[in-house]
């Protein structure tokens, strides 16, 4: 028997409920996945690694923690900024390691989402609660001083 199944809802709106649920689940699975790979290395191996990217053992398994989409926001914000991100992340690595770092700690998140999504973060809203505006500004300044 190949019954189908209406994947049309009777409610409105739940759509939305269950592609944030199911977002989220993949979220937290890309985590797990990330602390079970760390949790497979030893700490010389751990402290290698941090020590590549110029942080600590500590530093990087608190990073590494936070799941693989902790700095989604800073490529959206640069690309709003009208900067390109990978341009830029050739140009300049150690800096933008340093802004991913920053914005992988940020506690704006939510707030940095709604701009984006609203397209109003180029017109100044980030200054106010991105702990990268002030190197933002910087490097934007600079550029222009060329």
């Amino acid at each position: 028997m190949n019954a189908q199944i209406d994947r049309r809802s009777p409610h409105p709106g739940t759509a939305a409920i269950f592609e944030a649920i199911a977002n989220w689940v993949a979220k937290y699975r890309a985590a797990i996945g990330l602390r079970e790979e760390l949790a497979h290395c030893g700490a010389e191996e751990v402290g290698r690694i941090a020590n590549d990217i110029g942080l600590t053992s500590e530093e990087f398994v608190s990073l590494a923690s936070k799941g693989t989409q902790a700095a989604d926001q800073l490529p959206r914000l640069l690309r709003e900024l009208g900067v390109d991100p990978e341009e830029f992340a050739s140009i300049d690595p150690g800096t933008m390691r340093g802004l991913e770092r920053i914005c992988i700690t940020c506690g704006h998140k939510n707030k940095c989402e709604r701009d984006l999504a609203a397209g109003t973060a180029a017109q100044g809203s980030y200054i106010d609660y991105c702990p990268n505006a002030k190197s933002l500004n910087a490097i934007f300044e600079s550029k222009f001083e060329m």
